[in-house]
């Protein structure tokens, strides 16, 4: 099992590595996009000048802590409100291209199920007394 975590870990790195540093770097275009909401929705996004650089500024870190395998929950949270952003643009707008952020969504539950002790302490009640 510990084989497997690590290899997803790895994946889960590497396409974030080269999703952020896509971000920076624009070596790879995305392809066009096949409606008019969709093409509306990601040119605001990019046309914010900020979202995608902070989005791909994240996914960087993050997938170098996951890389290197040091504060793989850290890594975790960092990436999950990008994964809930992926899944739910392509829900709502896009659902033929759901695959690939739906499969990098699974394997990020699949490694905080593998690290859910860290994650323990938020789903417990706090102690009499306090706040």
């Amino acid at each position: 099992m510990s084989k497997a975590i690590v290899v997803a870990r790895v994946l889960l790195g590497l396409a974030f590595l080269v999703f952020g540093l896509n971000g920076f770097l624009h070596f790879w275009a995305p392809p066009p996009p096949a409606d008019a909401h969709v093409a509306e929705v990601a040119g605001a996004l990019m046309n914010s000048g900020f979202i995608f650089p902070i989005m791909s500024f994240f996914e960087v870190v993050a997938a170098i802590l996951l890389l290197i395998g040091r504060f793989v929950p850290l890594a975790l949270l960092l990436l999950a409100p990008i994964l809930v952003e992926i899944v739910a643009f392509h829900v709502v707008l896009d659902p033929k291209g759901i695959g690939l952020g739906l499969f990098l969504a699974l394997i990020a539950c699949f490694i905080a199920w593998a690290n859910r002790a860290a994650f323990a302490p938020l789903f417990q009640r706090p102690a009499s007394g306090a706040r």
